[in-house]
């Protein structure tokens, strides 16, 4: 018996149509909280990845989840680590860092430049 194949679906759009809904007035408010909850997805799926290849090494009797827990890093591998996540830091914090030299550029009050500090 010939089978016909059944057709293949259609794609999904990678990008939503249409604008997308604004929930504060401000959009800089709007754009920050986008930014948290893109970091937060980014995070809970390290976190799985984590998790996930630590069980594994753990049931193929390579690395025990107790070894992980206890381990301490070398004053190196802790000065490296140090390293990776200032430059993490400073990347997060580079558009609010702009912005506050900008204001301060501009002679902004003070106090609108000790909530960007």
């Amino acid at each position: 018996m010939n089978q016909i194949a059944p057709p293949k679906p259609k794609p999904l759009a990678r990008t939503a149509k249409g604008r997308k809904p604004q929930y504060f007035a401000d959009p800089a408010t709007h754009t920050l909280l986008s930014m948290v909850l893109a970091l937060t997805q980014e995070l809970s799926v390290a976190r799985d990845r984590i998790d996930t290849l630590e069980r594994l090494l753990d049931r193929a009797g390579v690395l025990s989840a107790k070894t992980v827990e206890d381990y301490l890093p070398t004053a190196d591998e802790a000065a490296a680590r140090s390293t990776l996540r200032a430059g993490m830091i400073r990347r997060i914090f580079r558009a609010a860092e702009k912005q506050a030299q900008n204001l301060e550029d501009t002679g902004a009050a003070p106090e609108v430049m000790d909530t960007l500090s």
